[in-house]
């Protein structure tokens, strides 16, 4: 007896939960600009976030980690974000910011321990790969975020005003991870640099230590066959 096509997705997809997440960040990155300027725009971008929150409690199940942590920081978070935009408290909003931060750190090193927990490389866990750098692009973002509501001007660019927007600030971690370091974002604080060290060192050290297994086994499994 055929499987119906509907059931053969919904098969693939519980296979893949690293490449619905990937997709939907991916999906985020092109998506926000065009969201970032009207409180709509806001509040759709509130919306979304809660959508990855959601996926990456999905991704974390797949982990030797525990889900408890991740449960403790993505429904406080939720409550602070829409408890900011009802009462438009920017305090709430920012707490809310660090939570997320947090909880995205916790799923970036839960995939890590899970593309680390075997030395086979499947389908998934190169998804899960791409799925970790977004994941730490978006918790540097977030962190940025919180860094320049507690010191503000802690960072720079073409336009004069004192905050930077959510998109420059995801563009200022993608382009620290990924070694570019364009510098028309730059950090002027104290704490501002130190996360931006923070950032490079990630970067770097995800490359060399996570990247290169992956391709070293999958390399490996190869000459096998």
């Amino acid at each position: 007896m055929s499987i119906p096509p509907t059931l053969r997705w919904l098969a693939i997809a519980r296979r893949h939960p690293s490449a619905w997440l990937l997709g939907v960040q991916l999906l985020g990155v092109l998506v926000y600009p065009a969201m970032d300027d009207t409180a709509a725009g806001r509040a759709a971008v509130g919306t979304f976030g809660i959508a990855v929150l959601g996926l990456a409690l999905w991704v974390v199940q797949r982990s030797p980690l525990g889900t408890w942590l991740a449960l403790l920081l993505a429904i406080p978070s939720v409550v602070f974000s829409i408890a900011a935009v009802l009462l438009g408290k920017t305090a709430l909003g920012t707490t809310a910011q660090l939570l997320e931060s947090l909880l995205y750190f916790y799923t970036a090193g839960a995939l890590i321990a899970y593309m680390l927990q075997d030395h086979k490389v499947t389908r998934d866990e190169l998804f899960a790969a791409g799925a970790t750098f977004t994941l730490l692009a978006w918790a540097f973002a977030f962190a940025f975020s919180v860094c320049q509501q507690w010191y503000p001007g802690s960072f720079l660019a073409t336009s004069d005003t004192e905050f930077r927007t959510w998109m420059e600030l995801l563009y200022l971690s993608f382009s620290l991870l990924s070694g570019v370091g364009l510098s028309d974002v730059v950090p002027v604080h104290p704490q501002a640099r130190a996360l931006v060290m923070l950032a490079q060192f990630c970067g770097v050290m995800y490359v060399a230590l996570v990247v290169s297994r992956l391709v070293g086994l999958t390399m490996l499994e190869h000459q096998r066959k």
